[in-house]
């Protein structure tokens, strides 16, 4: 009997593990190669994981909701492709202790054993204190449980527990006090943090006719990201009017022509990039990151676009080195984005690696916002909506009164490292090539 274990792939650099959502196939049910078998989620993106092989689904190792790590048998599927497979194989897994125990049932046990400690874990977890996928990844190879953790002092922000606390406590034998601290101390020129204040959310009243609505795992995910960035982040906005008549005008006149050439509309998205990645190059301290009391300056310039889902939530999809795009790789690449966006056919790396991002607000008829930035970027831009304005137009044979084209630029950037002066300058660069846009290119 030939046998294949299906592996949880690995979905990008920086991840680890990855969740069970759903799946799609039930033990003994057929699989042709390709075909998808389970859905998984990351704290970046979904994806589905497709057998490589033909066969029959014979052991699910794991539950839906299990966290399951890069590199692990998650099935094990008998590329006989017959059913019958499926049932000596599981009647072999039955077997009694004294007899040998199959390869199968050798990681199946295992998976028990992982799911004992990962149990208490999940049901006892106090809501108020936040553990980070790492953590508790450790915490169940440790074998600790939710009280034991529970007791282990957090240094991050709001007292949240990071990898060295628990790595001290493990090290330690269990021992919640804290270790010494080896860090010299800070001379009287060096910035001393204010001791962290624990905050508690205010109690919400219930009235009746309140329906009381669960977030989902990518709300969730979203919600702790924008509390951890106006934490992290002082956050100034500066605003911009611009006169984008010329622009609006050049688009009307291409975009038939586009849609015809290449099958795909025209945007404003991909021209707002453009400006962008040009001001980017004119202010290249825009497109940095903090790093404890260090700057790191991005070579490359990889804008994020915000997208909303059919769902209400959103995700960011990068543009990789934007800057070497033309006009047409640009839109072809939003709307390829966009798109899988929609359908949550994105990669991991697809959203990672932003150095600046923009969000357009003006789809959802908004002429100005203030976005929060997306961490660790240092900066964000805000598009309003363009709409028709009465305007005077300067000439040389005097002032007149006209119907102008207007929207407004919002910059929201990290007052640690970017002061008003650059904040302001840079949003005003980009109004200033999306105003001077030329009639007469081609695209």
């Amino acid at each position: 009997m030939s046998e294949y274990k299906l592996i949880m792939p690995k979905m990008g650099e920086s991840i680890a593990e990855a969740t069970i959502i759903t799946w799609l196939k039930n033990e003994g049910d057929s699989i042709d190669v390709d075909e998808a078998v389970l859905e998984i989620a990351t704290d970046k993106v979904d994806s589905e994981v497709p057998s490589m092989e033909a066969g029959v689904l014979v052991k699910k190792l794991y539950n839906e909701g299990d966290v399951v790590a890069v590199g692990e048998a998650i099935a094990i599927i008998s590329a006989s492709g017959s059913a019958a497979v499926a049932e000596s194989v599981s009647a072999e897994v039955q077997k009694t202790p004294e007899t040998d125990i199959p390869a199968v049932a050798a990681i199946e046990n295992s998976v028990t054993q992982a799911q004992e400690v990962a149990a208490p874990t999940l049901s006892t977890s106090d809501a108020n204190r936040f553990y980070s996928p790492l953590v508790m990844n450790i915490a169940r190879t440790e074998k600790i449980s939710m009280q034991q953790l529970e007791t282990v002092p957090g240094t991050g922000q709001d007292g949240r527990v990071t990898k060295r606390d628990i790595l001290a406590f493990v090290k330690n034998g269990g021992n919640s006090a804290p270790t010494l601290n080896t860090t010299p101390e800070p001379s009287s020129r060096e910035r001393v943090s204010p001791p962290t204040v624990t905050r508690t959310a205010p109690a919400v009243s219930l009235n009746p006719g309140d329906e009381i609505i669960e977030m989902d795992r990518m709300r969730k995910l979203i919600a702790d990201h924008m509390v951890m960035s106006k934490h992290t982040s002082p956050h100034v906005t500066s605003f911009v009017e611009a006169d984008v008549t010329n622009l609006v005008n050049w688009r009307n006149k291409i975009k038939g022509g586009f849609k015809e050439r290449e099958g795909e509309n025209f945007t404003f998205t991909p021209i707002f990039i453009e400006a962008i990645t040009k001001a980017i190059k004119d202010f290249p301290m825009i497109n940095i990151s903090v790093s404890g009391d260090t700057i790191i300056k991005h070579k490359n310039i990889n804008v994020g676009m915000a997208a909303a889902l059919p769902s209400g939530n959103l995700i960011v999809p990068v543009i990789k080195n934007a800057d070497f795009m033309n006009l047409t790789g640009l839109a072809k690449t939003v709307n390829d984005l966009a798109n899988r966006a929609r359908n949550n056919k994105l990669k991991p790396d697809e959203i990672q690696g932003g150095t600046y991002t923009v969000t357009n607000v003006g789809t959802f008829g908004n002429i100005l916002g203030t976005p929060i930035i997306n961490q660790p970027q240092v900066a964000i831009m805000a598009m309003g909506a363009i709409v028709k304005k009465p305007a005077v137009i300067e000439t040389e044979h005097g002032d007149l009164i006209g119907i102008r084209h207007k929207m407004f630029l919002s910059h929201s950037y990290d007052h640690r490292v970017v002061d008003g002066a650059l904040g302001g300058m840079f949003v005003r660069r980009v109004a200033d090539y999306l105003e001077q846009w030329d009639e007469n290119r081609e695209v």
